[in-house]
């Protein structure tokens, strides 16, 4: 008889972290180098990151990509790393090298932002054995170019538009590997994975918003001492 049970094991000081929503089991995956993701948590706050069930951490952020704070994330994660490389101010070469000192210091991938040119993306490409992910923010991005140019996985990004956008890659490229950001609840997250998405990024309550949650429950608390 098969046993359908999944048993949780936690403790006092560990049962507080931050979890994906559960419609999020019921995309496909993708397989990095063996190991079976389904869910990317976007963030690069290292407390989430050590406090969170998601399978990897997609770590990109609105700035000039620095390898020390590649490393940093890194050396906290216990769970897959994929890192950002840039693509807008930063291309070419200097994209290249930041890529191969993730790739060293242990990031399973790399995302380049959706201005990345496809020089850029070939680029990348030729000097890393990890894989590319190329970031498509519209309908009108040209998907076909930077899969021509070596991107390996599509990142989603589109905003209230991403599953269409997901349904329209899939359309062109049944089996390429697709992450794509999953929206606010599990409704709209299953309608993503419905489009085609094989991953789903998550974006979690930011630090403040979690400090303002526990401060309540301490003061309720204090109500009933």
């Amino acid at each position: 008889m098969k046993y359908d049970c999944i048993p949780e094991v936690t403790s006092n000081l560990r049962k507080n972290y931050v979890k994906v929503p559960e419609a999020i089991n019921l995309c496909s995956g993708i397989r990095f180098f063996g190991k079976h993701i389904r869910s990317f948590i976007f963030t690069t706050d290292v407390a989430i990151i050590k406090n969170t069930n998601a399978d990897a951490v997609m770590a990109v952020y609105p700035f000039t990509p620095q390898s020390s704070i590649t490393q940093a994330i890194l050396s906290v994660s216990d769970i897959p790393v994929v890192c950002g490389v840039g693509g807008g101010l930063t291309h070419g070469i200097r994209s290249a090298n930041i890529a191969l000192h993730a790739e060293f210091q242990g990031a399973i991938g790399v995302v380049l932002n959706s201005p990345a040119p496809h020089e850029t993306i070939t680029y990348v490409k030729e000097h890393i054995d990890i894989p590319v992910i190329a970031t498509v923010v519209s309908i009108n991005t040209d998907i076909k170019g930077k899969v021509e140019a070596g991107a390996d996985i599509v990142n989603v990004s589109g905003g209230k538009a991403t599953a269409q956008i997901v349904k329209e890659i899939r359309k062109l490229y049944p089996e390429l590997p697709i992450i794509a950001t999953g929206g606010p609840n599990n409704e709209t997250i299953k309608e993503t994975i419905l489009a085609g998405a094989n991953c789903i990024t998550y974006t979690p309550p930011s630090n403040a918003e979690l400090f303002k949650a526990k401060m309540n429950e301490y003061r309720v608390l204090e109500l009933e001492d």
